[in-house]
């Protein structure tokens, strides 16, 4: 059995290890129950930010209800990029009953301004989910692609391709928003509510 098989056994709650003893109605284990509801994900970038809004129900393939890409010229300055940012996460959990809030954490990098940049590109979307009281989660990279394709080391590419998989979804994601629908999979497959 492939990851993506394993995955979709655990969403429709079949699981894929050996037989279990104490299971819920659905088929998943007990004591923890499949993730059920909405996730935004968030690719954080200054100028290329990820968004995917991902519906989870038990026994079901997860749903792609919207996602796009937070394109910012590098004419727009730092500030008018972090406006654009807060301005989009907002627009997207407006009405759109999300549960939970999901990040993507950043990578190790040695250039100090970089970092700074993404902090503040990462504060512009968690101050977005605060302001509507919404739980905000982080994840690294390196454990969305495990989650998600069973390879920490894995592609963009292959990311991209496991996503749509996944959700069942025919139209090729930009990385952006397949990078933010992967972290939205990831808080599900991994929630430990």
């Amino acid at each position: 059995m492939n990851v993506r098989q394993m995955w979709k056994a655990k969403l429709e709650g079949r699981g894929t290890g050996p037989a279990r003893t104490a299971v819920w109605a659905d088929g998943s284990p007990a004591g923890r129950k499949p993730f059920s509801g909405r996730v935004l994900g968030i690719d954080p970038s200054l100028r290329g930010t990820g968004l995917a809004l991902v519906e989870f129900t038990p026994g079901q393939t997860p749903l792609l209800l919207r996602s796009r890409t937070v394109r910012v010229p590098s004419s727009r300055p730092m500030s008018s990029a972090l406006a654009e940012i807060h301005r989009e996460v907002t627009a997207i959990l407006a009405g759109a009953g999300a549960r939970h809030v999901a990040l993507e954490q950043p990578i190790y990098v040695q250039n100090v301004r970089t970092a700074q940049i993404l902090g503040a590109a990462r504060g512009a979307a968690i101050a977005a989910a605060a302001l509507l009281e919404l739980p905000v989660f982080e994840y690294a990279p390196l454990r969305v692609k495990q989650a998600v394709v069973g390879a920490g080391r894995a592609s963009k590419e292959q990311v991209a391709r496991t996503v749509m998989a996944l959700l069942g979804h025919q139209r090729a994601l930009a990385y952006d928003e397949a990078d933010a629908a992967g972290v939205a999979l990831c808080h599900a497959f991994t929630w430990r509510g």
